[in-house]
Formats: structure tokens, sequence, C-alpha cells
């Protein structure tokens, strides 16, 4: 037994489960879901309900993989998806240190599940029971790889997303208009009231 590599996972995937429950069911004085999604909405990432349950979701059930040394390239690499899109967001343009709302407590988690991935989860875990103690620099590379990708494809797709929601808002903001010009020329009640003016 690792009890080094044991007292990692436990501690990382306890807090990821942590805060994951904050978003999702406002336990440890958290946001719950109505909170996450309104600060989904502030950052732009569209639709704002799917993407707020993503975020909740990902780190509950990412935590308890690491946690339990489930599937942990997977876990891990999700969970940095979640942490790359946390800092590519909301921590950067704060600087490195969680003082100042940086980005500092991001990397060490990143950094922390990396290693998680690289070496593997030990003993006891559920990896463990199908032969996979270590996953090697591949779980590493892997996870991060994930991590990345996913934090592009979701930012990409929320732009994207958001992009199509102003055109369509702006669409039915042009069509009222225009029916609202329309139903003004063709009311007969304004023509009459043109004409008895034009009599008066």
């Amino acid at each position: 037994m690792n009890l080094g590599g044991l007292a990692l996972r436990t501690t990382v995937g306890g807090l990821f489960i942590g805060h994951g429950l904050q978003k999702l069911t406002g336990a440890f004085g958290g946001p719950g879901l109505e909170g996450t999604e309104k600060m989904v909405a502030s950052l732009g990432l569209a639709p704002v309900k799917k993407n707020a349950r993503a975020i909740a979701f990902t780190e509950t059930l990412g935590g308890i993989a690491i946690l339990t040394g489930t599937a942990t390239p997977v876990a891990a690499g999700g969970l940095i998806a979640a942490m790359i899109t946390a800092v590519r967001t909301v921590h950067w343009r704060n600087g490195v240190w969680n003082s100042k709302g940086g980005y500092e407590f991001n990397a060490a988690l990143i950094a922390a599940l990396l290693a998680i991935a690289d070496a593997g989860p030990g003993v006891p875990s559920m990896d463990a029971l199908i032969g996979k103690r270590r996953w090697g620099p591949g779980g590493a590379i892997f996870a991060l790889a994930l991590g990345i990708g996913g934090s592009v494809a979701v930012l990409r797709f929320s732009q994207r997303r958001g992009a199509e929601q102003r055109t369509a808002v702006s669409d039915v903001g042009a069509d009222a208009v225009t029916e609202a010009v329309t139903d003004t020329v063709s009311d007969p009640g304004t023509d009459s009231v043109r004409d008895e003016g034009a009599d008066a």
C-alpha cells in the first residue's frame, strides 16, 4: 500500500466531491444549481443549464472516481478540463496568487491530478482490481490531452451557442418591429383616425 498516494487521491478526490456537491446540492455552504447557473451565465457559457450541471456532475463524479481509484486517467482528464476552463474564464486575468483570485489553487490541483494519473491509484482501488495499480506516463499524458481538449471543446461550443442565441434574439426583435410597423400601417382604426383628422 502506498500511503502517500492514498493520502493524495483521498484529499484531492474529497475536495472535488465537496466542490461538486456545493454546486449540485448547495452542500457545505455552496450556491446549489441555481447559483451555479447564475455563475455560468455570467461567464457566457451557453447553454447555461447544461453547462452548470456538467460542471457540478464532473466535479462530483470525478472526485468519487479519484477517491476510489476508478478509471483514474479518465477521471483526472475530466477534472483537469474543469480546472483549465475555470482558469481561462475566471482566474487567468487575476494572475497567479489565490489571494487575488488567481489560478494558484487550480494549478496545484492539475499537477496533483497528473501525479495521480501517472503513479496510478495503487492499492486499494478499483483500478487495481483489473491490474492497473500504476498507469505510468501514458496515463498522465492521456489525462492532460483529455483535459485540454475537453476545455477547448466546451468553450468553442459555448461561444457558438451564444452567438446563435444572440442572432435568434436579434431576429426575433427585428421581426417584432416589422410586425408592429405592418400592423400600424394596415390597422383600419389608424386609417379611420387619420381620415377623421383630415375631415376636420
